[in-house]
Parts: C-alpha cells; sequence; structure tokens
C-alpha cells in the first residue's frame, strides 16, 4: 500500500455524536492511527456496520476503558503517551475531571497536543454549557433565518454545525502537527465548535457586524447579490416522483438574455416588466410563475442540462436516490466506495472530497463495534499479556 499523508501519526479519540468523529474520520481516512476510546455501552446510535455510524467510524480502532476506575484512566494515559494527538469533545470540565487534560498530559508526553472541539470553548461565562449540533445552529441564528413562510423556524434537518465543528477539528489537528513539526513542540487547542459555525453563516454575519442590521429569513432570495430569476422551480414528475425541483440563479444582463434564447424566447420575456434586473426583482412573483410554466414541461434533469449548456447556473435538488444512485458525477468521481465487512455483502460509506495527485487517502476499514480491538491495542500497543488483560476485565477497568 503506498504511504498516506498521514502515515504514522497516532490519535487517541475520546469524541463522540457527530462533530469529533467526523474531524478523526478525515485524520483516519488519511493514514492515521486512531483508536477510540469508548465506554461499555454508549448510548444507542445506530448499527456501526451500516449508515451514519459506520461512515463516521470507519478507518479507526476501538478500545472500551471504564475512565470512572484508576486503572482505566491509567491505561488512558499510557496509550496518550505514546499518541501524537489526544482529542475530545465533551464539554470543557470532563477531561480535566479524568486528568486526561493539556497540563495533566503535558507531564506524560511533553509534545502531545490534546485538541478539545467542545460546544463553546474553555472560556467564557458559557464555557461548561452541554451543546449539540441544533443547540448551537440556534444560538448563532441559523435557526432563526431559515424559517417557514409564516416565519415558524425551521433550521437544518442535518446537524450543519457539527460537519463545521468536524472540519474545523481536522483542519486545527494538522496545523498543530505542523507547528510541531517545525518547533517540536506540542500545545492545546481550544476550538469553540459555536465559533467554528458562526464563522460560516455568510452575508448576515457581515450585514450585522458592519451596518448592525437586523437580519429576517431569507427564503429564496439571493445573499450574495441581486439575482431574478433566483430560486427553486417545480420540474415534471420523474418515474412516478411528483417531487422535482431545479434550482436557477440568474444575475447579470447577459446571463438573463443567454436565459430567455435557452427557454425558447416565450413572449412574456421581452414584457418591459422583465427588461432591467432591477425590475425583475420587484416583479418577482409574476417572473416565477413564468419560470414555473417552463419548468414544469422538463425534467430536473434536462432543465439543468439546457441552462448549463447556456451558461446559467441551475442544478437538479437531489433526493437520497438522486444523491446515491443517478448522479454521474458522484459515480464518475467514486464518491461511493464499498467497504468489506466480516460478515454480509460490503457496505458503502461516503468517499473523500478531494484527491491528492501525490498519494490520496481511502477508506480503509468499516467502523469497529465497541471494543473490536481489544487484544490490538492493550495486547499489541500497551504489551499486556493475556492474564493482565483477563485481570483487567475482572476488576471492571476495561470491557472486551
Amino acid at each position: 500500500m503506498a504511504a498516506m499523508p498521514r502515515d504514522g501519526v497516532r490519535i487517541l479519540d475520546f469524541t463522540w455524536v457527530v462533530a469529533g468523529p467526523v474531524a478523526t474520520r478525515i485524520l483516519g481516512d488519511h493514514g492515521a492511527q486512531v483508536v477510540k476510546v469508548e465506554r461499555k455501552d454508549p448510548p444507542p446510535m445506530g448499527n456501526r456496520k451500516l449508515g451514519l455510524q459506520c461512515d463516521l467510524h470507519r478507518s479507526k480502532l476501538s478500545v472500551a476503558l471504564n475512565m470512572q476506575h484508576p486503572r482505566g484512566v491509567e491505561l488512558a494515559r499510557r496509550l496518550a503517551a505514546m499518541s501524537d494527538i489526544v482529542m475530545d469533545n465533551f464539554s470543557a470540565r470532563v477531561m480535566r475531571t479524568w486528568g486526561m487534560d493539556y497540563e495533566s498530559l503535558v507531564a506524560v508526553k511533553p509534545d502531545i497536543i490534546c485538541i478539545s472541539m467542545s460546544g463553546l470553548g474553555h472560556t467564557g461565562p458559557r464555557s461548561s454549557y452541554v451543546s449539540y449540533g441544533p443547540t448551537l445552529q440556534a444560538l448563532t441564528g441559523y435557526t432563526q433565518l431559515m424559517a417557514e413562510p409564516d416565519g415558524t423556524p425551521a433550521g437544518y434537518g442535518y446537524s450543519y454545525a457539527d460537519m463545521c465543528g468536524g472540519y474545523s477539528g481536522a483542519l486545527a489537528a494538522l496545523i498543530a502537527l505542523w507547528h510541531r513539526r517545525r518547533t517540536g513542540r506540542g500545545q492545546f487547542v481550544d476550538l469553540s465548535q459555536f465559533e467554528a459555525v458562526a464563522s460560516v453563516i455568510g452575508p448576515a454575519l457581515l450585514d450585522i457586524s458592519v451596518n448592525g442590521r437586523t437580519q429576517s429569513p431569507p427564503g429564496y432570495n439571493s445573499q450574495e447579490g441581486p439575482a431574478a430569476p433566483h430560486g427553486v422551480y417545480k420540474c415534471r414528475p420523474l418515474d412516478g416522483d411528483d417531487d422535482r425541483w431545479v434550482a436557477i440563479s440568474v444575475r447579470t444582463g447577459t446571463e438573463w438574455r443567454r436565459f430567455v434564447v435557452a427557454i425558447g424566447s416565450p413572449e412574456w420575456a421581452s414584457e418591459a416588466k422583465f427588461r432591467t434586473l432591477y425590475m425583475r426583482i420587484q416583479n418577482s412573483a409574476e417572473l416565477d410563475a413564468n419560470v414555473s410554466r417552463w419548468t414544469a414541461e422538463h425534467s430536473a434533469e434536462d432543465a439543468m442540462a439546457i441552462l448549463q449548456r447556456a451558461g446559467i447556473a441551475a442544478g437538479v435538488v437531489e433526493n437520497g436516490i438522486d444523491l446515491c444512485a443517478r448522479d454521474p458525477q458522484l459515480k464518475e468521481r467514486g464518491f461511493w466506495p464499498a467497504v468489506s465487512t466480516k460478515k454480509g455483502p460490503p457496505t458503502h460509506v461516503t468517499g473523500i472530497p478531494f484527491k491528492l495527485s501525490g498519494g490520496s487517502g481511502e477508506v480503509r476499514t468499516i467502523a469497529p463495534e465497541v471494543g473490536e480491538d481489544f487484544d490490538y491495542v492493550l495486547g499489541e500497543l500497551l504489551g499486556l499479556g493475556k492474564a493482565a488483560r483477563d485481570e483487567l476485565i475482572a476488576e471492571g477497568a476495561v470491557w472486551p
């Protein structure tokens, strides 16, 4: 197997739920050895061999340590001593309670890197607050900005905040490793997921900070600059599915003229009320009704292709079947790699969204069950014989 970018890096992974596991998954896919420290009965979040949990914990090892038992903590500290990074996404107080915080681990390994991906950071009046992705989305205004037409807050259906935190955590790990390579020094990384998601809220954040303006839900209006038509438009049914849509954005006069030609130069498009961008925005309801009549005659895929050929930003509003089975771009780039399972057929997981000409990462193994790598971690890594491992089990310090 060709060398991968993070070969030789070991991460002791105390993360759970989504944000932290996303960060360590990225590093594991690129060669790092990720050793998950888990409890015997974590909250039920789904099958580790299928679906989201399989996707989050692939390319990792798992050992179940009792962090309420002194010998369980001792084992964790021994693993930290042979690791490059210790990563968690608990609230700020948890690792300190176990004696696994940066100040404690520096005595075990002077160049250790500790990354704490807490909800709100380790300083400030709310640093001890517990949070999940939807909580952070509410705190940063996403829930209010995404509302139903009647103003009822809607928010995201999936935890966008967790993905922001996860990608920020992986980036922080790479920066800290590079710093250690240059200086020989480890460090503590205090990552606030609250700040990570606030930083990508978009133009609304700039408008608040610079102009002090109260924000209202934008709906389908363009936030980057004026555009019309701009939104999603219903299309012809596909295989009995009547919920087919295409997103369209037309910003300039040149784009508008190309758009009109692409849809067949209908009479309504030459009316004075649609002549300029300003007028099109002022008459957006009537404009959208006219565009919808055209899209209703086409499949979403055909509408996208027609408009893209004319240089117009347009895309199918894809559902799960589109993403997993129909999308030709994802198929061509191998975005759904198959991963072998010990029992049963292979399963598919999400791919790596970038390719390196010098050697890309890969999905190496399916997600482990809790404690599945007990013998390897305690036996091969820590050098404990069977008798010693059995004693730890009997004491309740570990779970096989």
